[in-house]
C-alpha cells in the first residue's frame, strides 16, 4: 500500500492524516514530473456533523454591521495607502507628491493586511471575495474624490452588480 493524504471534514474544520489503504482508488495529480496522490472515501468525507450545530455560522444585523464595517475600514486602508503610494511615484495631472508619501503609504498597507482578520466569518477566501465588490464600488468613489475621476455609467452598472454579486456570496445560508 501507499501512505495517502486523506482529508477528513468534520464540522466545518479540515483534518487531515496518513493513511495507508490499498482498497482506495488514488488519482495522480502531475504537476512539475511529481505526482501526489490524494484519496478522499466517502465514508470519511463529512461536512456537517449532524449531532454538533455549534460551529455553524450565522448572520445577525450586529454581525452584517461589524463586517460591512470592516470591509469599508480595509477598504479605506488599502485605497488610501495604494493612492499615497501612487502619488508618491506617478502623481496625477503632473504633480507628484513627496517621498514619505510613498513611504506612509507603505505603513497604512501593511496595517491593512491585518484589518480582514477582525471579520467574524472564517472563509479566508469568501472573505477576500466578498471584500473584492467593496473595493472596487470604493475605488471609484474615492478615485473621484481624492483625484476627481468622476465614475461613468459602466462604473457605475459594473459597481451595482459586483456588490449584488458579493452580498449574495456574504449573506447566502449556509450549514
Amino acid at each position: 500500500g501507499f501512505p495517502v493524504l486523506t482529508v477528513l471534514c468534520h464540522a466545518s474544520r479540515i483534518q487531515t492524516r496518513t493513511d495507508i489503504n490499498e482498497q482506495t482508488h488514488h488519482t495522480p495529480y502531475i504537476r512539475s514530473n511529481t505526482t501526489f496522490m490524494m484519496s478522499v472515501p466517502s465514508d470519511d468525507l463529512k461536512l456537517i456533523d449532524e449531532d454538533d450545530k455549534s460551529d455553524t455560522f450565522e448572520w445577525s444585523a450586529l454581525k452584517i454591521a461589524w463586517a460591512i464595517s470592516i470591509f469599508i475600514i480595509a477598504g479605506l486602508a488599502e485605497i488610501f495607502g495604494g493612492w499615497m503610494v501612487w502619488a508618491a511615484i506617478r502623481g496625477n495631472k503632473d504633480v507628484t507628491k513627496p517621498w514619505w508619501f510613498a513611504l506612509i503609504g507603505s505603513l497604512i498597507l501593511v496595517l491593512y493586511g491585518f484589518i480582514p482578520c477582525a471579520q467574524p466569518m472564517d472563509s479566508f477566501g469568501r472573505i477576500y471575495a466578498v471584500y473584492g465588490g467593496f473595493f472596487i464600488v470604493m475605488s471609484f468613489l474615492l478615485g473621484w474624490a481624492l483625484d476627481g475621476d468622476q465614475p461613468d455609467l459602466g462604473d457605475v452598472v459594473g459597481g451595482v452588480i459586483a456588490m449584488v454579486g458579493v452580498l449574495v456570496v456574504m449573506l447566502w445560508p449556509r450549514g
